[in-house]
């Protein structure tokens, strides 16, 4: 039994620090200032706040990487989380989408945070700043109309 307990977590420690050599890309694309939702239509000062806070980590490209995103596999999850927030919409990346795209994105984005659904609650949790205040949600549909 000891021999057993023994060989379990030399083998843990093993595969744990093999795969902290497998290490996907975290990547923060350069930024062309005048593609950012900001530049291409008014955002007042108080909803940049709320996106700053809750949305910008996995919806543009000025993604804060914490400590954590450097430790797999919870690295995996999170880079996976961020691939996968930019890909639905970017928020610095705002002027490759068609007008009716961008008013069907804020769209979205509204019904999203009024639903609960965003931030995702696995980032709230991580993240306190992200939770919305009904203000907070009524700031982001505002931009939407």
């Amino acid at each position: 039994m000891r021999r057993t307990v023994r060989s379990a977590a030399v083998a843990l420690v093993v595969i744990t620090t093999a795969i902290q050599f497998v290490r996907p890309a975290r990547t923060n694309p350069l930024v062309d200032p005048s593609h950012a939702l900001a530049e291409l239509q008014p955002v007042p000062a108080h909803v940049t706040a709320v996106l700053d806070r809750a949305c910008r980590d996995c919806h543009s490209n000025n993604t804060r990487w914490p400590w954590y995103s450097q430790v797999a596999p919870v690295s995996w999850w999170v880079i996976d989380h961020v691939n996968h927030g930019r890909s639905h919409f970017n928020y610095s990346d705002w002027a490759r989408y068609p007008a009716a795209d961008r008013a069907r994105l804020l769209k979205n984005s509204c019904d999203l945070v009024r639903e609960d659904s965003m931030p995702l609650p696995s980032y709230r949790w991580m993240h306190r700043r992200a939770r919305l205040s009904k203000a907070d949600v009524q700031a982001i549909c505002e931009l939407a109309e």
